[in-house]
């Protein structure tokens, strides 16, 4: 019913004044949002041959924990994630394939990324918790290639709500 007290607490699918990349945005709260509430986005990836992003999301790091949640939709079969993702972890960069429903747990301040769906052949459902009440990301380009920095547009890829002194490596673009 409409006006109800607690109304406030469900959130319907609220989607961006933009058209997502991935697929249909079905939230994205933190606590300006909703108060008190940690950073959430929750999307579909819909189905595709090649990468829809020619890297990905750069390599960056984040001021609390975060947890990549990675859902298939095959009811019979829920462990088969329909896809193929790629995450880079570390400094190093170390490259995984998801290809299973999976959790990635990130913790605070730890280097991650590229995180690129690189094929996926059935819908599947991304969810991002970033464990703090607002979106926080410091990008490391250095740990990229020349090539892959300038193909990136850094216009889209821009650190958010980090304070100054998060890092004492360089972020050269």
């Amino acid at each position: 019913m409409p006006g109800n007290k607690y109304d406030k607490y469900f959130l319907k699918n609220d989607p961006p004044p933009f058209k997502f990349i991935m697929g249909p945005i079905l939230q994205r709260m933190d606590s300006r949002k909703i108060t008190g509430s940690n950073f959430y986005f929750i999307h579909w990836v819909l189905p595709h041959e090649k990468p829809r992003m020619e890297i990905g999301h750069p390599p960056h790091i984040h001021s609390e924990a975060e947890l990549l949640i990675h859902i298939g939709t095959d009811p019979d079969n829920p462990d088969d994630l329909g896809a193929e993702v790629e995450i880079y972890m570390g400094p190093e960069q170390e490259r995984h394939v998801i290809t299973e429903s999976t959790v990635v747990f990130l913790p605070p301040n730890f280097i991650h990324g590229p995180w690129n769906p690189l094929k996926t052949v059935r819908p599947w459902i991304f969810i991002e918790i970033n464990q703090g009440t607002q979106h926080t990301e410091k990008f490391y380009p250095q740990l990229m290639s020349t090539d892959q920095r300038a193909k990136l547009d850094w216009k889209f890829w821009h650190d958010e709500n980090m304070s100054e002194g998060y890092s004492n490596m360089p972020n050269p673009r």
